[in-house]
């Protein structure tokens, strides 16, 4: 069996779509018969909701993971209608990250955590928060390599240049860190800014850049409140067909490279 994949998906920018990606990159990964887990690492909880799991209802969050050390095992639940496996997430993540700071191995505590069930899952998707905290580093320290969704907009560059310096500094802790790559979201061709900046990421990031884009589309924006991933709420709608592209063109990619280093 290949290795298994760990994404963190990141951006301290809030509101470009990343629990968006998370949710439905899990679904349509299931979709194409992975076996995935989804680690929700905000504090806000919403990948939890967006999976159908009502956060206000957990017995055992990440945070008794990280805080507490529970077993991992003992906090696992899964999403009925997305059929991956989820690391739930609420309000009481916020009191982990102070409480993190002064705990041993700060930065190792989710990369601890996974390990006795890294090898059950194909690939391990983390939703990280909007800012660059202690929790971002988890995931940054845990994972093979980050995605990075964005909108095609001015200040998208500003902030992606900070989270790329970020990402270099995270690589004495974990060496293997790297882009994995970018995702254009809320993407409308029509505009001549979304273009303009598509063809300066294209230059800067070359092949990190996903040729799939996500559109803007209601029926993406509709789904989280029924706790369902679009393929599930409306699988011919343009959300979702783009997501199972993107779940595709990463597959390939991941398949393209173990071929070459086999």
């Amino acid at each position: 069996m290949s290795e298994t994949k760990i994404y963190a998906i990141a951006n301290q920018k809030g509101g470009v779509g990343k629990t968006t990606t998370c949710v439905n990159l899990a679904a349509s990964l299931v979709a194409t018969k992975k076996k995935v887990l989804l680690v929700d690492l905000d504090p806000q909880g919403n990948a939890t909701m967006g999976s159908g799991i009502s956060k206000n209802e957990l017995e055992y969050s990440i945070y008794d993971v990280l805080a507490n050390y529970r077993p991992i095992l003992d906090t696992l639940q899964m999403s009925e209608s997305g059929a991956y496996q989820v690391l739930p997430a609420n309000g009481d993540l916020t009191a982990a990250e102070v409480e993190m700071l002064a705990m041993e191995d700060k930065e190792y505590l989710l990369s601890k955590a996974l390990k006795p069930l890294i090898s059950q899952f194909d690939y391990i998707l983390i939703d990280c928060p909007p800012s660059l905290n202690m929790l971002t580093l988890n995931a940054m320290v845990a994972c093979n390599g980050v995605i990075i969704p964005m909108q095609c907009e001015y200040y998208a560059l500003e902030g992606l240049s900070a989270l790329v310096e970020t990402i270099n500094q995270v690589q004495t802790l974990n060496p293997k860190l790297k882009i994995e790559g970018i995702l254009r979201t809320m993407y409308d061709p029509r505009n001549s800014l979304t273009t303009d900046v598509s063809a300066q990421l294209a230059e800067y990031f070359g092949d990190s850049l996903y040729r799939t884009c996500i559109p803007r589309n209601v029926r993406l924006a509709e789904a989280p409140s029924y706790g369902q991933p679009a393929l599930i709420y409306d699988r011919q709608s343009k959300g979702a067909i783009a997501y199972l592209a993107m779940a595709g063109e990463m597959i390939r990619r991941n398949e393209a490279v173990e071929t070459c280093t086999a």
